[in-house]
């Protein structure tokens, strides 16, 4: 049902928001300055479709979920309570990024099934935005070319 995964989505956007500035702040070693303006605009853009999702779950006649207490129940991601090494925050936000492109294509395929385009259109442009962070990740962790 498109509803529940709007909320799923919502909650989970809000988790990968909230761990990427997390890795923001305490990133640390030599790419320290390159890592810290990554990881900010990554959580700037993800930011940025957390208000359209929820008024999306409000436009088909739902209520939001609103506090941590039920983000937490409904996100796909866990939080992080450790200062990971940059290496690992990476690899950590690229398996998290993962979970989002899945959790896109599901919610994709519920709005087209409900007849909901605009929904779609908004999710297919989170996908591009998703992939783009994705292959922008493996970069960073890639040691040597193939």
């Amino acid at each position: 049902m498109l509803g529940d995964d709007l909320k799923t989505l919502l909650a989970t956007e809000y988790a990968f928001v909230i761990k990427t500035q997390y890795f923001h702040w305490n990133v640390e070693g030599p790419d320290f300055g390159q890592l810290h303006k990554f990881f900010q605009k990554i959580y700037e853009d993800v930011n940025g479709a957390v208000d359209p999702t929820a008024e999306f779950i409000r436009a088909i006649g739902e209520y939001t979920p609103g506090s941590f207490e039920r983000f937490v129940e409904l996100s796909q991601i866990t939080g992080q309570t450790k200062v990971p090494r940059a290496k690992l925050m990476l690899q950590e936000l690229l398996a998290d990024n993962q979970t989002m492109l899945d959790l896109l294509n599901t919610t994709f395929r519920s709005a087209q099934n409900e007849h909901q385009e605009g929904v779609a259109n908004f999710i297919a442009s989170r996908i591009d935005a998703h992939g783009k962070w994705g292959w922008q990740i493996k970069s960073f962790l890639k040691d040597a070319r193939a």
